[in-house]
């Protein structure tokens, strides 16, 4: 699985999701999102829900970090060790999952999570983190990537405009694991910042793949004039 993380090193993952109800929600949109963003020079690709995993696992050569969303408790990335093994069968190179410090709806602790999902299928982990200790913790509990995807998105921690590079300099510097900047990062220039800060490699999603806030973007600035 070195192959996996040497194939992202310094480059471009990017996010290929969509919200529930929207009309490009369909493993077949996402399926074309992703050979889109491949073909754009996207090293590898974020994948949400086991169907969407599925499709583009058999469509594109390039590594799927996969996780599934479900519940509406406040652990709701790949909440469960069932979730983890179910996105792993269903093709992940890598399972994401939540790496916070929350308690898990399964009763699990994220430790037992990890070990069980590398032992059983051999595939990586990567933890979503929102603060500096659950990555610092995160990365001692097994996960072989830390991202900063859930800063500013958990009761605990402030949004920043833009993102969070103080955490990912913090991490980097701290832990022997690589870091994954992700979360807000809406230019090439913020891309480069954070790899700059020591991120391993950087993951972009709505900037590239979701049409509709990009779209409010330039509709919310007009209507400012």
């Amino acid at each position: 699985m070195n192959d996996v993380l040497q194939a992202v090193r310094g480059r471009l993952v990017v996010s290929c999701q969509a919200y529930p109800g929207e009309a490009m929600n369909s493993p077949d949109v996402m399926r074309a999102v992703a050979l889109a963003v491949v073909g754009g020079g996207a090293a590898g690709v974020r994948v949400q829900g086991i169907e969407d995993v599925t499709a583009i696992r058999a469509a594109v050569d390039v590594p799927v970090i996969g996780l599934w969303k479900d519940g509406n408790d406040e652990v709701f990335i790949t909440p469960t060790l069932e979730h983890a093994l179910a996105v792993a069968e269903a093709g992940a190179d890598v399972v994401a999952l939540d790496g916070t410090q929350r308690p898990r709806p399964d009763g699990r602790g994220l430790a037992e999570v990890v070990a069980a999902v590398q032992d059983r299928t051999g595939k990586l982990v990567m933890a979503d983190c929102s603060t500096f200790e659950e990555g610092v913790a995160a990365a001692a509990a097994g996960a072989d990537l830390i991202g900063t995807t859930l800063s500013g998105y958990t009761s605990y921690t402030s949004t920043v405009d833009g993102p969070d590079l103080e955490l990912v300099a913090r991490l980097a510097a701290a832990i022997d694991k690589p870091v994954v900047a992700e979360g807000r990062i809406r230019t090439p220039d913020q891309a480069a910042a954070a790899i700059a800060a020591g991120a391993w490699s950087v993951v972009v999603g709505t900037a590239i793949t979701h049409p509709g806030a990009i779209t409010g973007w330039f509709t919310e600035r007009l209507g400012r004039l």
